[in-house]
């Protein structure tokens, strides 16, 4: 799972399949701004999923 570039700022996405937890890293120009986690179940999280809380935090953060 890649980055995602969306309304100015940047999504790095890292999870770790034992623990069942991912993290979503947040840039704006360059600038981490702030990490959101998540639980997920199964072998690799929700493309969806993700792609929400990418979608909630640009519409709240705008």
């Amino acid at each position: 799972m890649g980055a995602i570039e969306q309304g100015g700022f940047r999504f790095d996405i890292e999870y770790g399949v034992s623990i069942q937890k991912g993290a979503i890293h947040v840039y704006k120009e360059g600038e981490f701004i702030e990490e959101l986690t998540f639980d997920f179940e199964g072998e690799k999280p929700d493309e969806g999923k993700i792609e929400d809380l990418v979608n909630d935090y640009v519409v709240n953060h705008q």
